[in-house]
């Protein structure tokens, strides 16, 4: 009996510590959405293919892990339900690394590290707001900060917009939501030729995606007031990843942490930004 009990306890034990590598994937192949719209940092193509810094750099990351990656676009707003429930694999599409995120996706480390800004029309009555040309370095639930203070009494009245889901409408909501009327937008695109066509005063996004929005608008567009770092917007963006996926997560962490010691992120970031994002 004795025995017996040890035979089926040393069967139990085996099959526990099994049932994790029979239920682990084979990562031949893997899954990636993008938005395909939010260029510099992806974009789509006359052809329909995906391009822009991130789709280069995935092409790095996925070579050096020696698998295959499919790259899809996907409306940004539900990105992250989608992955969780096993639509694609990663998100890749500039998510900042934030504590509330963490609570429901796990992240790779950065491989990037931008500021945001606001920005108007380049001969309208908010150009040029105190500040501008400067970098303010802010850290999460930061107040009383005299640079936001002035452009809080600068923007009072005005209409801000915004692409909904994003670290940047909720910094809006919670520092101009009481002084400004605010506007979300589905895509940053729809929300900038209304700001072209002066539907609205300004709107407030990634610094590097602004430099190309002003490009497409023809130099009608500019920077306004200081543009806004720190980790009041999280720690960087990272690759988006379920929880349960760690062995995929460690993966590209690897491939994130040559591309940055080999200088690929830079060289990437200079050709898509004109600027180094490297973490």
């Amino acid at each position: 009996m004795n025995l017996s009990k040890f035979l089926m306890a040393s069967a139990i034990a085996f099959a526990a510590l099994a049932a994790p590598l029979a239920q682990a994937k084979d990562w031949k192949t893997v899954t990636v959405t993008l938005e395909g719209a939010y260029a510099p940092w992806n974009l789509t193509n006359p052809d329909g293919t995906l391009g822009g810094f991130e789709p280069e750099l995935a092409k790095y990351l996925c070579d050096h892990m020696k698998v295959e990656c499919n790259l899809v676009a996907s409306d940004w707003d539900g990105m992250i339900p989608a992955l969780n429930a096993g639509k694609f694999d990663v998100i890749m599409d500039a998510l900042s690394i934030t504590d509330e995120r963490k609570k429901i996706i796990d992240f790779t480390i950065p491989y990037a590290h931008t500021h945001a800004a606001f920005a108007t029309l380049k001969d309208g009555p908010l150009a040029n707001a105190a500040g501008t040309g400067t970098v303010v370095k802010l850290d999460p639930g930061a107040t009383g900060i005299k640079e936001v203070e002035a452009m809080k009494a600068a923007f009072a009245g005005k209409t801000i917009g915004i692409q909904a889901a994003t670290v940047y409408s909720k910094f809006i909501y919670d520092n101009f939501g009481d002084v400004a009327t605010v506007r979300e937008y589905k895509t940053g695109a729809e929300r900038d030729l209304d700001l072209e066509t002066g539907r609205i005063d300004l709107v407030f996004d990634d610094a590097v995606y602004l430099i190309s929005a002003f490009e497409k608008a023809n130099g009608t567009l500019a920077f306004t007031g200081p543009e806004l770092g720190g980790t009041i917007f999280g720690s960087g963006e990272g690759l988006g990843i379920r929880q349960a996926d760690t062995d995929l997560r460690d993966m590209f962490n690897k491939a994130i942490e040559a591309a940055l010691a080999d200088g690929t992120v830079k060289t990437l970031s200079m050709k898509w930004f004109k600027t180094d994002v490297t973490p």
